[in-house]
């Protein structure tokens, strides 16, 4: 593939990923999917209780798999909930977050979800390390993308200005 068409399906944004118009948002979930703090609270109660009622069905995700549901009150039309490891340096923490990136690539692909929105998975109170995570992520992304046509547009959307200075660094290193 074109790296500069790679360039234009790769994105850093700063904000609140819960506001994205995208096909999908992918939830940095727990395991049992019923919601809890930082950006999965916020999806949820974006969301609205149908989310939560949603997610009950599904009987929870293991670490580095993902699961899909509707959107319901969120801009995005679907949710992709992925469980990140927590983070403990041992060797399969960088596997299982590879896993949650491929898994929610792979589930948008497969039902035709053309854009997509990323959090920093495993980030927050899971502690793992933003440059080893948003390398993991950018290499993933950008791999899967190269391969396939969908999705056509993967977003990172970061909460704080020094993590979209990380991963904008390491897009550049990446893709230009």
């Amino acid at each position: 593939m074109n790296p500069a068409n790679l360039k234009d399906r790769l994105e850093a944004r700063q904000g609140d990923i819960t506001g994205l118009s995208v096909d999908a948002i992918v939830n940095a979930a727990n395991t049992s999917l019923l919601g809890g703090g930082g950006v999965d609270g916020a999806i949820h109660r974006a969301a609205g209780p149908e989310l939560l009622a949603e997610c009950r069905t599904l009987g929870g995700c293991p670490t580095g798999e993902a699961r899909l549901t509707r959107g319901y009150r969120l801009p995005a039309g679907r949710v992709i909930h992925t469980v990140g490891p927590v983070y403990r340096g041992r060797p399969e923490d960088s596997r299982l977050l590879a896993s949650c990136y491929a898994c929610s690539l792979t589930l948008a692909r497969d039902h035709g979800l053309r854009t997509l929105a990323f959090p920093a998975i495993s980030c927050g109170v899971y502690g793992y390390p933003i440059d080893e995570a948003c390398k993991i992520a950018v290499d993933v992304c950008a791999g899967f993308l190269e391969a396939h046509e969908v999705p056509e547009k993967v977003i990172f959307m970061l909460f704080s200005a020094a993590h979209l200075d990380v991963y904008t660094r390491c897009l550049t290193a990446r893709v230009g």
